[in-house]
């Protein structure tokens, strides 16, 4: 029987959601209304995906290009059992996997990009895989693969993992500019292009972006930067393989948008000083802002925003060897340095808009008629009717550097009727971030892009200067605390692995079995925190007068910790048309370092990993109009410690460690039907019952239900394709969530619609125009996508506010591309 290598992998994409047609007597049989696809994620061999026993899904090149509009939200929601939540922009996208506990970026699925990590460990600091990379025309496809033996090869998860494909060369030199141009002020310039370099197999392939965007919110902050991502590769003369090297640089700066106040009943949002909804608290009045501090002058980088500057070069040398064997061969360094500075959802005390005399009594500063709010900028007196909105802002400098490799062996034979590709595998990464925090809070009114209020007010009693009757500012410039929190750790990780798995295979049977072993080593890095008195100015309120910093102490650490992971998988050809399949594994996540905690003799709290048991039975059915899925699922994830960014009562921002395990069962669907061809029907659904079933801190949450995690999510999509004219709607449904492990609010279900629709234009052999109309959120839904995580289980549903994040408003792109 012949045997199908890495190397010989040839990977034809559709739709998204399409679970392909299989003849059970022809493997890799192409149909005429139905090409085969092939998933090379989560294993050492690419099958199709109707022979793939585990939940799989792709989404192809054209439909990323339709779906693309600015963050990983707008491409992975449309996957079934993913959650995302894209409201912060266009990084940091929060991502849950079904029957996961998480609140978001990527904590238990790695992001990968042509089988390589973007980052190795997830938990040195709180930054999400997104930062470090965008996605842009030069990529073919995407995969996702959970269950099964995913969890055992490369970086591993038993979650999952999302794998972008890049293009590479071919023969036939191809090449593609696209222009694009939205409301509120966005343009971006795309371009791919591909090609032979020589006669000898080696080729090339290079793409990139630049565009600048000053929404899709009203800040004054914009949004701007490029990537350029490359690879050159080499196909060997006798067929036995390839080498790719890719590199990527990017320069690049985008705004994260926070949770803000909307209406307590409605959820709805507010009406703002000037008459307009508030949609953003940020704002571009905040961005110089400055103050003195023990060790000089400090002045805030919060104008930036999210920050990636820096570059990645990684390589894939896969080869037949003599006697069955095959070679698979994987690295990657990067380097980034890395800002994550966002504006946070109010002070850490109030959080929500104040009338002036409310603002006063709040703070114990008197009444109204001993004080003046005036506009920092102009000095001009802030009219008596206008709300005020204290707020923070966090400074997060990270720079980072990662290190990954993967070494695969694997060797093909047949024991009897059955064949078999063993892989010999290892892992072995180390990476090291810092993350250096300062917050900054400030007083501003409350509207779209705020300006700075300054407050003075009379000292009556004495009780903040000492002399009855002291003229004291409580602002200055703007600002009300400079430097209220400091924080500063440099962690590392070290990751070691090792793996053998099996996929055996006959015309009948599909088995995968393996096991992974895998030790972490942290260490971590931790300065103490002081607070220095920069003032004695009795013109000043005290809290003008100290500023908080390191204190030069620091506090050494080292985890370490082993764990294992085993998996089963099994699929019967029960007809030529339908395929049964049953998986199940033992899998382990390692705690995140950034979240240890040290006792009162310097020593880390203990370290073990966290259990995660799947299981996952289902059919897989296909004719040449019709391809779909159902599947029940059953997850369990013991002693996880889940970190959490809590406000602590004094304007300062902590990391609150929590010790919970959960269990969730469920069904997911996915189909697609051909109603022509020109017609295409596509819809999955996932339908989660989950519950905490352990909760050290607070016994009382236990039968509650996970957190922003909605029982039910659908999403359903209709295309129509001819030669010059397609159009495609697409519908995302969350079902009710809880914005917190207390289940002390609810937010309600919301749909999401997106549209896109163009023409095309055949100019000549190869070439093609098309112009494209693409409407994100058509009929702007304010849908909320969390509440507060800063409140955590101290919000509740009951005031006047409510603190959430709604989705990002409806946004008109039209776009220009040229296939040549």
């Amino acid at each position: 029987m012949k045997k199908t290598t890495i190397a010989s992998i040839v990977s034809l994409c559709l739709a998204q959601g399409a679970f392909a047609a299989d003849d059970a007597t022809q493997n890799a049989a192409v149909k005429e209304k139905n090409i085969e696809r092939i998933i090379v994620s989560g294993t050492s061999k690419g099958r199709i995906m109707s022979d793939t026993p585990q939940s799989v899904s792709a989404i192809s090149e054209d439909e990323l290009n339709k779906l693309s509009s600015s963050s990983q939200a707008d491409v992975l929601r449309n996957i079934p059992g993913i959650k995302v939540e894209g409201g912060g922009g266009e990084v940091a996208t929060n991502l849950q996997v079904r029957g996961l506990p998480s609140s978001g970026q990527f904590q238990f699925t790695p992001l990968m990009y042509d089988g390589s990590p973007t980052f190795s460990t997830f938990g040195l600091n709180s930054s999400a895989f997104d930062v470090y990379y965008r996605n842009d025309l030069g990529i073919e496809r995407v995969e996702f693969v959970r269950g099964g033996v995913s969890n055992l090869f490369g970086p591993g998860s038993v979650a999952g993992v999302i794998n972008y494909i890049s293009k590479v060369g071919t023969d036939d030199p191809r090449s593609t500019i696209q222009v694009e141009a939205s409301d509120q002020n966005r343009t971006r310039l795309d371009f791919a292009t591909s090609g032979p370099l020589n006669d000898d197999g080696l080729y090339y392939a290079l793409s990139g972006f630049y565009r600048y965007d000053e929404g899709p919110l009203d800040t004054g902050l914009p949004t701007k930067g490029t990537q350029l991502r490359g690879n050159i590769h080499k196909e060997f003369k006798d067929g036995s393989g390839s080498f790719t090297v890719y590199g990527q640089y990017i320069d690049d700066q985008a705004q994260f948008y926070l949770p803000i106040p909307l209406d307590g009943n409605s959820r709805e949002r507010l009406i703002g000083n000037d008459g307009e909804e508030v949609e953003s608290l940020q704002t571009a009045h905040a961005s110089s802002l400055s103050y003195p501090t023990a060790n000089g002058r400090y002045e805030s980088p919060i104008s930036n925003g999210v920050v990636t500057k820096g570059s990645s070069i990684s390589m894939e040398f896969n080869k037949e060897l003599a006697n069955d064997y095959a070679l698979l061969l994987r690295g990657k360094y990067a380097k980034y340095e890395h800002e994550f500075n966002l504006f946070l959802d109010g002070d850490g005390i109030v959080n929500v808009p104040e009338n002036q005399a409310d603002f006063l009594d709040a703070r114990g500063l008197g009444d109204l008629a001993n004080a003046s709010f005036t506009y920092a900028d102009s000095g001009q007196a802030l009219p008596d009717d206008y709300l005020l909105f204290a707020n923070r802002v966090l400074d997060r400098d990270r720079p980072a550097e990662d290190f990954s490799a993967e070494a695969n062996i694997i060797k093909s034979m047949d024991i009897g009727d059955f064949s078999h590709d063993i892989t010999f595998g290892t892992f072995f990464s180390h990476a090291e971030a810092d993350d250096n925090n300062v917050i900054t809070t400030y007083l501003g009114e409350f509207n779209n892009v705020p300006r700075l209020v300054d407050l003075q007010f009379t000292d009556v009693n004495g009780s903040v200067s000492g002399t009855p009757g002291t003229d004291v500012s409580y602002t200055q410039n703007g600002i009300s605390g400079p430097g209220i929190s400091y924080t500063n750790q440099t962690i590392s990780a070290t990751r070691r692995a090792v793996y053998i798995a099996d996929q055996i295979e006959n015309e009948d049977w599909i088995f995968d079995f393996g096991i992974r072993w895998e030790e972490i080593n942290g260490t971590i890095n931790r300065e103490g925190s002081q607070v220095v008195q920069i003032s004695d100015d009795p013109s000043l309120a005290p809290n003008l007068q100290v500023n908080t910093t390191g204190n030069g102490s620091i506090t050494y650490g080292e985890v370490s910790t082993s764990d294992f992971a085993i998996s089963g998988a099994a699929l019967y050809r029960l007809t030529d048309n339908l395929n049964v399949y049953a998986n199940a594994s033992r899998g382990f996540f390692f705690p995140e370092i950034r979240g240890v905690q040290f006792n009162s003799l310097g020593q880390p709290a203990s370290y073990e990993g966290e259990i995660i048991e799947q299981g996952e039975i289902g059919i897989k059915f296909f004719t040449n109009d019709f391809n779909g899925s159902v599947a029940l699922f059953r997850t369990d994830l013991k002693d996880r410690r889940s970190v959490d960014f809590v406000n602590d009562g004094k304007g300062g921002v902590i990391e609150l460690p929590v010790l919970q395990s959960t269990t969730a069962t469920g069904v997911e669907m996915a189909g697609q039907y051909e109603l022509s061809d020109d017609w295409n029907i596509n819809a999955n659904l996932t339908y989660t019952d989950h519950e905490f079933t352990k909760f050290d801190s607070d016994p009382s949450i236990v039968g509650n239900e996970l957190r922003r995690k909605p029982n039910l999510m659908v999403n359903t999509s209709i295309a129509y394709t001819t030669d010059t004219w397609d159009a495609a709607l697409y519908h995302s449904f969350v079902g009710d969530n809880y914005a917190n492990d207390a289940n002390s609010v609810q937010l309600d279900s919301f749909n999401l619609f997106r549209l896109d629709a163009g023409y095309s234009w055949h100019l000549a052999d190869d070439e093609k125009l098309r112009l494209s109309l693409g409407v994100f959120n058509l009929f702007d839904s304010d849908g909320v996508t969390e509440g507060s995580p800063r409140l955590g289980n101290n919000q509740s549903a009951d005031n006047p506010y409510f603190v959430g994040r709604p989705i990002l408003p409806r946004r008109v792109t039209l776009r220009l591309k040229y296939d040549f």
